[in-house]
């Protein structure tokens, strides 16, 4: 296998991790008040209130949130809708590289970029919203786990360039 070959199809194999993360977090803020419930259950077999209080209080008092608000407002949930299918568009985005990783680098830098910006969000959102500081520690996470793929990407992705624009060796003669 050639080096650009071998470059393109981890290019490829790195984007559909990336992807394949991107739609799972998407998909799973659709059942949003189903799967808090379920959570809240595994944690309690899990005997996580007497390891972790403060995570079985976040948990138990998000659900309750999310109960309330499904029960009499519905339709506030439907902006965790709308977040599940802005990941899937974003999603869909990532075509353009795998399909041409050098041309469509674009969508690589504007998604770190993106992760990036998760942290400034969730350092100002989070105490506005009384979200408790290791949760929004948690949040941040999403950023700095979701870059590093995203890095490897663009450095395979340059080096796929280079090798794309170098020119041809001169058979000898």
């Amino acid at each position: 296998m050639s080096d650009r070959a071998a470059l393109l199809k981890g290019i490829r194999v790195w984007l559909v991790i990336f992807v394949v993360c991107l739609v799972l977090s998407g998909a799973t803020a659709f059942p949003l008040v189903h799967e808090l419930r379920w959570t809240e259950d595994l944690l309690r077999a899990l005997s996580v209130p007497e390891r972790l209080p403060a995570l079985m209080g976040w948990i138990e008092r998000v659900r309750t949130g999310l109960d309330s608000a499904d029960a009499a407002y519905p339709f506030l949930l439907y902006g965790t809708d709308w977040l599940a299918f802005a990941h899937l568009v974003i999603a869909v985005a990532f075509y353009g590289p795998y399909r041409d990783p050098v041309r469509n680098i674009w969508v690589v830098e504007f998604a770190m970029i993106a992760c990036a910006g998760i942290i400034p969000l969730a350092l100002i959102c989070g105490p506005v919203r009384g979200i408790p500081f290791w949760w929004t520690v948690v949040d941040m996470s999403f950023g700095v786990f979701g870059v590093i793929p995203l890095y490897v990407v663009r450095r395979r992705i340059k080096l796929l360039e280079a090798l794309t624009s170098a020119p041809a060796p001169v058979p000898a003669t």
